[in-house]
């Protein structure tokens, strides 16, 4: 593993000699290469320069970074009970050798002095960029503090650090369990589901079951398309409870010690909050500033639940009903709803989604916009048989490697996302990225095609959307290319991506029938386009509760919370609907308690789909509409291929021709337009 990469392409990632017992040499070894290639730097005579400082420490910690790759990916996707053992021994000792480096006097004086040196105007932009980035993250991290306030860092970090892989190991002990099916729980689903419920339970050694699995992916599904209304409740329970059922894969506790730690280290930091620490170079900035836009939003998204919810009462009573809608009946009657308001089943529509196709589809619209090419490859490494290799080109000239990895497994986290492998950058060596996407797809039967939901190819785009973000980098420096912008500007790229999938264009090509291989009909299309605000009350509430739910939790200051306590109160308050629950309650809310990466910073879907939304309306408003050619060659110039290079306020600024506006998010929801925006 501490293997440079060899092979075609400037080297690929050497999967098949991957073992897990080698991660912790492999690991160790990797982190006292990197710890001499700073000694290296720390112990040079010469004035310190943006070449022999920044630049050096641009090209180290490379090996580190390839052995983290396998490790990272093993933790996501292949995470046994013998690899977790290595994760909870190594994932601490991770925190404690970043803490070295972020906290080394002697290295911090040289970027310092980097930082202050009037030779700074003389570095190309990109390299300002750089240095100021590495000059704020070092101070962010504790440079200046005292020696015993470092310590106190240090010994926080290490402790968050094995705390995170316990409440993440919980998480998946909890959505590797399942839900069996009886017969009586089967009445009515559709055969696509059965189908999908016996394969999981064939996974799972259960031959002649019917299981759900206790992910997102199966749950969802199965709570829309069942007509039992006991076995909704069923699934649903065990689906929302995960990490909140006492035992050994309780998380309240571990998330009560993290909030703690998280505002005792922002408070050595000198900042307020944990909040305040992690939003100070988001484009947000501050917390009152994400909550202000929550806050916006909040009131009509919970207004347009109750309509909804009264439309779904209706039908409830009309078919002789003598319940009140619950959680667990939601999704399964805002289909009846929109059936009725829209003539929209989406059941019509499913058969038209065929994974495979719209993978084409996908390519498709990324040539269109920014001329890639896929090929498939044969005999590259994979860390699993399910796993498919791409090369993608520009104008015959190769770009980098897609890989993707569809389908769900034992061991595999749930959910959908982008990595990096490796980043662009043309600093040392033209070097070209290589990205992968990940689902949870149910594998179907052998030659059979996978059919997913129209939320599931949203998601599929919006996933794709990182992967291209990627593919696009052009930036001198690797620490600054690609998808590494703030998190709440990360999430606009592939949420702008989400939008070819409903354009004619694609569904046209590839919405194909998966019997007759005729393309989804024009009266569907027009029923989805008429349908297209459905459910935003629903999907907007879902998700703010969690968002706002996570920033109150970080901005509550230096108390003991209860997590379920709290989150009830807080919600209380909000007047959440009591027909949904948050898209992620606490205990299971790894976005923002596996890592710091998403902690209160959960707003950032929405600060991004405000950007998003904004940026859609030049592409509508444009004469090519989603395939204008020169709105995409601004949207490549000025976005996709800037990564850090620039301030993202600037990018969206250089696009657009202006700053973002709340109004094209307000009405890409169906919400009221505030004045002035």
């Amino acid at each position: 593993m501490t293997q440079k990469w060899v092979g075609p392409f400037g080297g690929v990632p050497a999967f098949d000699k991957v073992k897990v017992a080698d991660f912790k040499s492999a690991l160790e070894a990797a982190m006292a290469k990197n710890l001499a290639e700073i000694d290296a730097i720390t112990a040079g005579k010469a004035a310190p320069t943006f070449e022999n400082t920044i630049a050096a420490l641009e090209d180290a910690g490379r090996m580190l970074n390839d052995v983290q790759t396998y490790y990272y990916i093993w933790g996501s996707n292949m995470s046994t009970p013998e690899f977790q053992k290595v994760e909870a021994e190594m994932d601490p000792k991770l925190s404690a050798h970043y803490d070295k480096i972020n906290q080394n006097a002697a290295l911090f004086a040289r970027i310092e002095a980097v930082y202050n040196s009037p030779d700074k105007a003389k570095l190309t932009p990109e390299q300002q960029r750089v240095l100021w980035i590495y000059y704020t993250n070092f101070v962010r991290s504790g440079a200046k503090l005292s020696p015993e306030a470092k310590a106190r860092v240090g010994a926080i970090n290490t402790e968050l650090a094995g705390l995170y892989t316990k409440f993440s190991q919980n998480q998946l002990a909890d959505e590797n369990t399942w839900i069996e099916l009886s017969d009586a729980d089967l009445a009515g689903l559709p055969e696509g589901l059965k189908a999908a419920a016996a394969s999981n339970a064939t996974a799972r050694k259960l031959p002649g079951k019917h299981v759900i699995v206790n992910t997102r992916s199966s749950v969802d599904p199965f709570l829309t398309e069942s007509p039992v209304r006991a076995a909704r409740e069923k699934v649903w329970r065990a689906f929302v409870n995960r990490g909140d059922n006492g035992g050994a894969t309780d998380n309240n506790a571990i998330i009560s010690k993290i909030l703690k730690l998280r505002v005792e280290r922002a408070k050595l930091l000198g900042y307020k909050t944990h909040a305040h620490w992690r939003l100070e170079n988001a484009m947000a900035k501050t917390p009152e500033n994400a909550m202000a836009l929550m806050e916006a939003v909040w009131k009509p998204a919970i207004a347009q639940v109750a309509i909804d919810v009264a439309d779904m009462q209706a039908i409830i009573d009309k078919e002789g009903g003598v319940f009140t809608l619950e959680p667990w009946d939601y999704r399964f009657y805002a289909e009846k709803v929109r059936k009725a308001k829209y003539d929209l089943d989406m059941n019509e529509v499913k058969p038209y989604l065929q994974l495979d196709k719209l993978r084409e589809g996908m390519f498709w619209a990324s040539g269109q916009l920014y001329g890639f090419e896929f090929k498939k490859l044969e005999g590259i490494p994979v860390f699993h048989e399910d796993v498919t290799v791409y090369e993608v080109t520009r104008g015959g000239k190769h770009v980098g490697l897609w890989y993707f990895d569809p389908y769900a497994r034992p061991g595999k986290r749930s959910g959908a996302w982008m990595n990096a492998y490796r980043t662009q950058e043309r600093f040392k060596r033209e070097t070209t990225t290589i990205v992968s996407n990940n689902s949870n797809f149910i594998k179907g039967k052998p030659g059979e095609p996978v059919l997913i939901s129209w939320d599931d190819a949203v998601t599929l785009f919006h996933e794709f959307g990182h992967a291209i973000h990627g593919l696009n980098a052009n930036a001198t420096y690797p620490s600054v290319s690609g998808t590494a912008v703030a998190r709440d500007y990360v999430e606009f790229p592939s949420q702008l991506n989400e939008h070819w999938l409903s354009t004619p264009q694609v569904l046209n090509q590839f919405a194909l029938h998966y019997q007759t291989g005729k393309p989804i009909p024009a009266e569907l299309v027009k029923k989805i386009e008429a349908a297209g605000k459905f459910g935003q009350g629903f999907g907007t509430t879902e998700y703010l509760a969690s968002a706002l739910i996570d920033m109150k939790l970080h901005l509550a200051g230096d108390v003991d919370i209860d997590p379920d306590k709290f989150e009830r109160e807080e919600l209380a308050k909000l007047n959440m609907p009591k027909e949904i629950v948050m898209r992620h309650r606490t205990p299971q809310f790894g976005h923002v308690f596996s890592g710091d990466g998403y902690s209160a910073g959960y707003y950032s879907y929405l600060w991004s789909d405000t950007l998003t939304a904004d940026a859609a309306e030049a592409f509508a408003e444009a004469p090519g509409g989603f395939y204008d050619k020169a709105v995409a060659k601004r949207l490549y110039e000025d976005i996709m291929s800037a990564g850090n290079t620039i301030d993202p306020v600037e990018q969206f600024r250089a696009f657009r021709g202006r700053d973002v506006k709340i109004g094209a998010l307000m009405r890409k929801r169906g919400f009221p337009v505030p004045p002035g925006a």
